[in-house]
């Protein structure tokens, strides 16, 4: 009797044991893939404390130290940096170079400034814009009337560009053109819409644009302190901008934009349909230079036909190849360092500081091909190595072994 029980606390002790042991494995591995959640925001965690960091010196710190001039100049190219983030996602993260980008620029800015035209006092002798009065317009158009209200202005400054792009892009991208002939066809839609807007005297006051802004809101448009909350909105808006574009380019479909840019034919055979997902991106891109384009005819106090000129849209894709495409930040500082090297050299060489720009984006192009942000990842720890006389690394198998990037695929692959 006592040899039949025997077995039996055997095989109880036996299965507490392995039971203690599945227990104990589960709770290793549940931390383990704790640990590695960590691992994962503590990048996101610091990226979003260092644009933190850089909002705070922007509104707080460059008021108190730069001029009242050298402010307006850098919250102009803040709002220009918006639109090289919207270049960048078309261009470095998907591959398609638009030379049209103009056109949503100047699309966001005819909004608000449309908006700002209307807000005419009750005590005036015209409801209308001052410019129709000079042609004989006695009824305002009948699509000006919806920009009266602000929330639908805020909306219409990025859905516009947004439905234009989108509408574009899909006549476009379902009939798989793409490189250079999705640029020619950008560049003769802004020649397209340049004419239009500059023959539109009665309706958008034709070459001459919509200027002398004065209220929004009730508050003067010309008064310091409400070009600083502009200022400031311009700051977070640029900032939101950021943090939109690293969402989309950090997950799958950043993943998927860089295999249409590398490899088109690839992912149509894998099963995927490029032509929605670069409907998407290029309306998104359109959206943001749209806001750009509102942001900086704030600041500017005009909106013209001059924006969608093909030389602006041109250079908008030189701030995103001198910063850096497929990074983000590049983009944001090729707007930044693009725009002081114009004001500095205009200032400093009026007659030739055209030559001297013409020059920098050569030797960007030549010296620098991935851009000052490109450069920096890839390409500074060799030249750094070069001048101390330190032999470079070369890539061999047993170092490629002890690489992080592979050490830590082989980590989140174990079981």
């Amino acid at each position: 009797m006592n040899n039949d029980k025997f077995p039996e606390k055997l095989e109880d002790k036996k299965a507490k044991e392995s039971s203690a042991n599945n227990s104990s494995i589960e709770r290793f591995l549940q931390l383990k893939e704790k640990i590695n959640q960590i691992k994962k925001q503590k990048p996101r965690l610091f990226e979003l404390s260092a644009i933190g960091v850089v909002a705070l010196i922007l509104i707080v710190v460059m008021p108190l130290v730069l001029s009242d001039f050298r402010l307006d100049l850098l919250h102009r190219y803040l709002a220009l940096a918006i639109v090289a983030l919207g270049i960048d996602l078309i261009w470095g993260y998907t591959g398609l170079l638009s030379l049209g980008h103009g056109i949503f620029f100047a699309l966001g800015g005819y909004a608000i400034a449309m908006h700002i035209k209307l807000q005419i006092p009750e005590t005036a002798s015209s409801q209308l814009p001052e410019f129709m009065g000079l042609y004989g317009v006695t009824e305002l158009p009948w699509f000006w009337k919806p920009f009266s209200s602000f929330p639908f202005t805020a909306i219409a400054i990025i859905l516009i560009p947004g439905i234009l792009a989108a509408f574009l892009g899909y006549l476009v991208f379902r009939n798989r053109i793409r490189g250079v002939y999705f640029s020619i066809l950008t560049q003769a839609a802004t020649i397209v819409f340049f004419n239009f807007f500059n023959g539109q005297q009665k309706l958008f006051n034709g070459t001459n644009g919509l200027t002398d802004f004065q209220t929004l809101f009730g508050l003067k448009i010309s008064d310091q302190n409400t070009q600083y909350g502009f200022y400031i909105l311009t700051v977070i808006l640029l900032a939101g901008s950021y943090l939109l574009c690293r969402w989309l380019t950090s997950g799958r479909f950043g993943r998927l934009l860089i295999a249409i840019r590398d490899d088109e034919s690839r992912v149509r055979f894998s099963g995927y349909n490029p032509t929605g997902y670069k409907v998407l991106v290029f309306a998104i891109s359109a959206a943001l230079a749209g806001l750009g384009g509102a942001l900086f005819t704030l600041r500017a106090g005009i909106i013209s036909p001059r924006a969608m000129d093909i030389a602006f849209s041109i250079e908008m894709v030189i701030w995103v190849a001198v910063g850096g495409r497929a990074t983000l930040i590049g983009a944001i500082l090729g707007a930044l360092l693009v725009n002081y090297g114009k004001s500095f050299l205009s200032e400093q060489f009026p007659e030739i500081w055209l030559f001297f720009q013409g020059a920098l984006f050569l030797i960007v192009v030549l010296v620098l091909p991935s851009g000052i942000v490109g450069w920096l990842r890839t390409e500074s720890g060799n030249f750094l190595r070069t001048i101390t006389r330190n032999p470079r690394y070369v890539i061999t198998y047993p170092q490629l072994a002890e690489d992080p990037e592979i050490q830590r695929e082989r980590e989140t692959l174990e079981p």
